[in-house]
């Protein structure tokens, strides 16, 4: 006669799998499902073990308030297994409590993935089709926002329609995003794909970036960036920058921006600094660089202000050195191809451009370059001509 074998069942330190429908989630987009992500999260984050796992299912869509995920947790390793729909409320009586700014905040949560095929929609319209506004302590949020969450992984997911930036990342290390998808109107504001700020050791890759702001806006205290085969567009470019608002001190080093394409784009490779700033960028290259219908292909602009009237020109500025754009084909959406805006007072330096061929998107139209304040080195062959715009 057989014996039958009894297992076990796991205790809740041993236990690594919490669904959120197993804690009271209904999946319909329509009810509010955050209190039960709250409950799977709170188990989560307080199991023993490693590679807890938060699965979030296929085929469900999930309404979910302002919500904030804190940590430290026990585990250095917790996956969130997005395979469903998450959905930001599309009115305005269930944004509460919007810490941070933010729809979706991790704070202080080490050895984090989220890692699925699902969808994360921010609803941005409600924000974007009015002046910024204030709800219940939300003004146009971030969807997704990351604060000293070391070790983060994020991957496969597509972000859609954020209030404001799609994924922010400050005060981390050892980052990697890829094989992202981010999409939002080309008229809807503010809405960055991913923006890092104070950040080492972040690796972009493999992903695809079509909104109405920066794709990527690389911020102050940033260090150690690489990113690689992104598409971008439409969008405001690849960015470093804004830096040096409101005098403030910004360092960026160590950038580098790698086989990637700019379509349609409004911007491709950017630094942008206000005047006043201080601090440095340095260290940067940007190379391999395919464009499509791009205006302003290559900008540096020392003299960056969303206002321009409110940013008078004065004797401090940004350092930028040490940048290089290398390797850059395809087509210019605008006459001015190449514009190098650099200050009397703080001059760019060691600025090198080679084998640079940008041609016109529109038969007629005449590229040009601009440069101001700017020494470097010209490294043939280069097109449109820079060869009495730089100085050495």
């Amino acid at each position: 006669m057989a014996q039958s074998i009894v297992v076990a069942p796991k205790t809740p330190q041993e236990k690594n799998d919490f669904n959120v429908m197993d804690y009271g989630a209904v999946g319909d987009g329509k009810i509010d499902d955050s209190k039960a992500f709250l409950k799977a999260w709170t188990d989560v984050c307080g199991s023993n073990g490693e590679n807890q796992v938060l699965v979030v299912p296929q085929g469900k869509e999930f309404l979910l308030s302002p919500l904030t995920f804190s940590g430290p947790c026990k585990s250095s390793h917790i996956q969130i297994s997005v395979q469903g729909n998450l959905v930001a409320p599309n009115t305005s009586d269930l944004w509460t409590k919007c810490e941070e700014n933010s729809w979706i905040l991790f704070k202080n949560v080490q050895g984090l993935g989220i890692i699925g095929s699902g969808k994360i929609d921010g609803q941005g319209s409600l924000w974007w089709n009015k002046p910024l506004i204030v709800t219940n302590g939300c003004t146009q949020p971030m969807a997704l926002r990351f604060h000293s969450c070391n070790g983060l992984q994020l991957r496969g997911l597509t972000h859609l329609n954020s209030g404001k930036q799609h994924i922010s990342i400050a005060n981390a290390k050892f980052v990697e995003l890829s094989h992202l998808n981010i999409i939002a109107p080309r008229d809807s504001p503010n809405t960055d794909g991913i923006n890092i700020a104070n950040v080492t050791n972040v690796f972009i890759h493999d992903t695809i970036i079509g909104t109405g702001d920066d794709c990527i806006a690389i911020k102050g205290e940033s260090f150690l960036v690489n990113i690689t085969r992104v598409t971008c567009g439409p969008g405001h470019g690849i960015s470093i920058g804004s830096l040096g608002n409101d005098g403030d001190n910004d360092v960026v080093e160590q950038v580098l921006v790698k086989d990637c394409t700019f379509n349609g784009s409004t911007n491709g490779a950017r630094i942008k600094t206000y005047q006043g700033g201080l601090g440095h960028v340095s260290g940067v290259t940007f190379q391999g660089i395919k464009l499509i219908n791009t205006t302003n292909p290559i900008n540096i602009d020392q003299f960056y202000c969303v206002n321009r009237d409110s940013c008078p020109i004065t004797k401090r500025a940004v350092q930028v050195s040490d940048v290089t754009f290398r390797g850059f084909q395809g087509t210019s959406a605008n006459s001015e191809a190449i514009s190098l805006r650099c200050s009397a007072s703080v001059a760019c330096t060691n600025i090198e451009l080679e084998n640079i061929k940008i041609t016109p998107f529109k038969d007629g139209l005449n590229l040009t370059t601009n440069c101001e304040n700017v020494r470097g080195t010209i490294l043939p062959p280069v097109t449109p001509d820079l060869s009495t715009c730089l100085s050495k």
